[in-house]
């Protein structure tokens, strides 16, 4: 039944917003990532409701997708844009951002708009391998649950910890409501080759670390740093 509500909802992710994306060649990609990190520092800044420093540490790889447009009527549709980073878990270092698209959606009783900051952390290389193909299925080819909240995250999340994605949020309108979740995740390729050249693919950014470096993305570094040292 869970999976026939996810398929459902995928098919009309897709059909609906097919058009999202057209025009994402001409998305100023860095102002996006000065964006992307200062969602990332109000997130963090929340009393009592950041993500637990423990979490960073472990994590392989993180995405931001910043004012998630999110409408709900019985069905609802998330659409949005952000970037994506891979942690070398070797070095430790982090990858140059890569842009993406996201297209979710959930069912369940809710009514309403709203804009959403949203955040994924990759616990393990499942997720990012699954981002060097078409599309990555929330849900579907990763398991996704919602994120530990506090300076603790040892506390109650045995079964958190085995996602291989955690989730969390900052809204910034009205929404209410209970759901089921699922979402899509691809390349914004546009975005990727105006930013980075069309030299450059998702892998080269993520796994090779190719790619300039602008004074948005080591500011954009420097933040994650100081969260996950």
């Amino acid at each position: 039944m869970k999976l026939g509500l996810q398929l459902l909802t995928l098919f009309v992710i897709m059909f609906f917003s097919s058009a999202y994306g057209a025009d994402s060649a001409f998305v100023d990609a860095d102002n996006e990532i000065a964006r992307c990190n200062r969602v990332l520092k109000d997130i963090l800044a929340i009393p009592d409701k950041h993500v637990p420093k423990e979490l960073f540490q472990k994590t392989h790889g993180l995405a931001i997708f910043p004012g998630v447009l999110n409408i709900g009527a019985l069905l609802g549709i998330e659409l949005g844009r952000g970037i994506i980073l891979r942690r070398d878990q070797e070095t430790l270092r982090w990858s140059n951002p890569a842009f993406f698209i996201f297209r979710g959606g959930s069912i369940g009783l809710q009514l309403g708009a709203q804009s959403i900051d949203l955040i994924l952390l990759f616990m393990d290389e499942t997720g990012l391998q699954r981002l060097l193909e078409e599309k990555l299925i929330l849900g579907v080819d990763v398991s996704v649950s919602a994120g530990p909240l506090g300076g603790d995250a040892s506390v109650d999340t045995n079964l958190r910890l085995k996602s291989q994605i955690l989730s969390y949020s900052k809204t910034k309108g009205l929404f209410a409501g209970l759901s089921i979740n699922s979402g899509i995740i691809q390349p914004d390729r546009k975005t990727n080759e105006a930013f980075y050249g069309a030299d450059f693919s998702v892998q080269d950014v993520l796994y090779e670390n190719k790619g300039t470096q602008t004074d948005n993305i080591r500011n954009l570094l420097e933040t994650i740093d100081s969260i996950a040292r």
